[in-house]
């Protein structure tokens, strides 16, 4: 019987997890969360293919432009030899082209990518050029 208990315990905490991410429906006797915050994650069938793609992108595009960083900061400090910073310079054009080509694909745009993380901004830096 404490086996059944505790399993009905995770399965609420499990469900009040979810409802705190909005991955599941509120209960008609459950508020619903505010309007005005950060936006949350839509289970949308027709999107769901669309929305996956997008998330996975946001975060190639965010580990594309701290390795964009990290290699002009080598470079600065000169860090690395002349055929290492042409090769890093090719990999980061040809992933900046991958990156294109995808967004077009599912008719995203960098900007997209770029989620509102409410009150901390947003999470890519806005490219300068």
């Amino acid at each position: 019987m404490a086996d059944t208990t505790r399993g009905e315990d995770l399965q609420a905490v499990a469900k009040a997890a979810a409802r705190a991410f909005d991955l599941v429906p509120t209960g008609p006797d459950e508020p619903t969360p505010r309007d005005g915050i950060a936006q949350r994650l839509q289970t949308d069938p027709d999107t769901v293919e669309r929305d996956l793609i997008k998330l996975v992108l946001t975060i190639v595009e965010l580990l594309r432009q701290l390795m964009e960083r990290t290699a002009l900061h080598r470079v600065d400090q000169g860090d690395l030899r002349e055929d290492q910073e042409e090769r890093i310079g090719m990999t980061l054009m040809i992933l900046q082209d991958r990156m294109t080509e995808l967004c077009e694909r599912y008719d995203l745009t960098m900007e997209d990518l770029n989620l509102d993380l409410g009150p901390l901004g947003s999470l890519l830096p806005r490219d300068s050029g």
